[in-house]
């Protein structure tokens, strides 16, 4: 009966394993194909197929993406527009996690006539379609004067982003004993001294998630980026549109490949440095509320 009982066990568990490498190869197949495509020359994609390991690996394809390749009528790669992309994430990734987490802070802990309605207008803001406030938000920075202008994409990011990281604090801070806001006034700390001292050192799982999530979120985007920037300010999302739908002579896949994975690699690289801070960060209450 024991044999029995480990062998069934045992067969449970290859079957187990079987079914996640078959998920895993078909999801990881077609980054496969984009990175061996990427380093093969323009004759052997043709004459070979998809699946098939470079016979003669080059990088001219990814070279010819980041420095030459044309994005419309202009030939720089895509090194400008990744530029473009960095310029933007990084205040808006800071400013938008800083603003949530007082945000959040002062909605979880500091109790006021109206902060619950607050809190659900902040949520409902999660919902609204980005399509809904493009005409709004061009007006406004129309009057601002930053159209077409980096400074005035990050501010977009930041007024959209506002809501998810106000929501990602807030849900955490409640699992936060009151009793330690309670103590703290009591010894005279004010807002931001109970804020510094006793949230911030316990608040590093929820801004690895907001930090990843906005990250994440502000890089792929693409309609703010075609909808707000200007040919000197575009994101690199928008640059690799322009790069795949451009074509001078023959098509080159193996460019657009590796045009693709370059715009990828920034989110890849934080997801495989931080993602299990991430999902730990999601399990230390970032979803709870």
């Amino acid at each position: 009966m024991n044999k029995f009982n480990i062998s069934n066990i045992n067969l449970g568990r290859a079957f187990i394993y079987f079914i996640l490498f078959l998920f895993a190869f078909i999801y990881l197949a077609p980054l496969y194909v984009m990175f061996s495509t990427s380093l093969k020359d323009i004759e052997e994609i043709r004459s070979g197929n998809l699946m098939a390991l470079p016979l003669d690996p080059t990088l001219y394809a990814w070279k010819k993406a980041w420095a030459t390749a044309c994005t419309g009528s202009e030939c720089k790669g895509l090194a400008p527009y990744f530029w473009n992309s960095v310029r933007i994430v990084f205040p808006a990734v800071i400013i938008s996690t800083i603003l949530g987490a007082f945000n959040g802070y002062a909605l979880a802990k500091w109790k006021f006539k109206g902060s619950e309605f607050l809190f659900g207008a902040l949520l409902f803001g999660c919902f609204i379609p980005f399509q809904v406030i493009l005409l709004p938000m061009a007006k406004l920075l129309g009057s601002l004067g930053l159209a077409n202008t980096v400074t005035g994409l990050v501010l977009v990011h930041v007024i959209y982003g506002i809501a998810f990281t106000t929501l990602f604090f807030r849900n955490y801070y409640v699992g936060i004993p009151t009793e330690l806001v309670k103590a703290a006034k009591l010894d005279g700390a004010s807002f931001l001294k109970i804020f510094r001292h006793i949230f911030i050192p316990l608040s590093t799982p929820i801004f690895v998630v907001t930090i990843i999530w906005q990250f994440t979120q502000i890089w792929n985007d693409f309609l703010f980026g075609v909808v707000y920037s200007g040919s000197g300010t575009q994101p690199i999302t928008v640059a690799l549109n322009n790069l795949v739908n451009t074509s001078v002579g023959g098509k080159e896949y193996n460019v657009d490949m590796a045009a693709a994975i370059i715009a990828a690699l920034p989110t890849l690289i934080v997801y495989v440095i931080a993602g299990k801070y991430f999902v730990r960060g999601l399990t230390a209450g970032a979803v709870k509320g």
